[in-house]
């Protein structure tokens, strides 16, 4: 079952149990998922879906910080809620460690030898690593890696 039908199931399945905030959060990321695919003319594979859950992610902890400085922790707690939702469909992530022994192996590949080599590198890392690390992590092991 792709990750795609997994999500219109666990949909179905808030829909019976009428469980309506993970229903919200879910409907958010299959419209997410479905602008998308009318946007580009594509059909998502679940590298692609992975990549939108990402960006909802990012944009809720976004929210979680703004909400959190203006002292709104009811809004903040709803951001935080929609996050757990939709980790649920993010593979097992990779360690601090594992993401810094695969941005080393690329980086010698490579031959990269200093930060102007930052955006060949992180295009590789990106192809490798796509929904199976934070990006934010990737990207400071890169710079970490080029630097020394």
């Amino acid at each position: 079952m792709s990750l795609k039908d997994q999500i219109t199931e666990d949909m179905k399945n808030a829909m019976r149990a009428k469980d309506s905030e993970r229903l919200g959060t879910i409907r958010l990321l299959l419209a997410a998922a479905k602008q998308k695919e009318v946007d580009e003319r594509v059909v998502l594979d679940d590298a692609a879906v992975i990549g939108i859950v990402d960006k909802l992610i990012k944009q809720r902890k976004d929210s979680v910080a703004a909400y959190t400085l203006a002292n709104r922790m009811d809004l903040a707690d709803k951001e935080s809620a929609e996050i757990l939702v939709l980790q649920a469909y993010l593979p097992q992530r990779l360690s601090a460690e594992e993401v810094s022994t695969a941005v080393q192996a690329i980086v010698a590949n490579l031959g990269a030898k200093g930060p102007g080599d930052m955006g060949k590198v992180m295009a590789a890392v990106k192809a490798q690593l796509a929904g199976k690390a934070d990006m934010a992590m990737v990207s400071q092991a890169v710079k970490t890696a080029l630097a020394g």
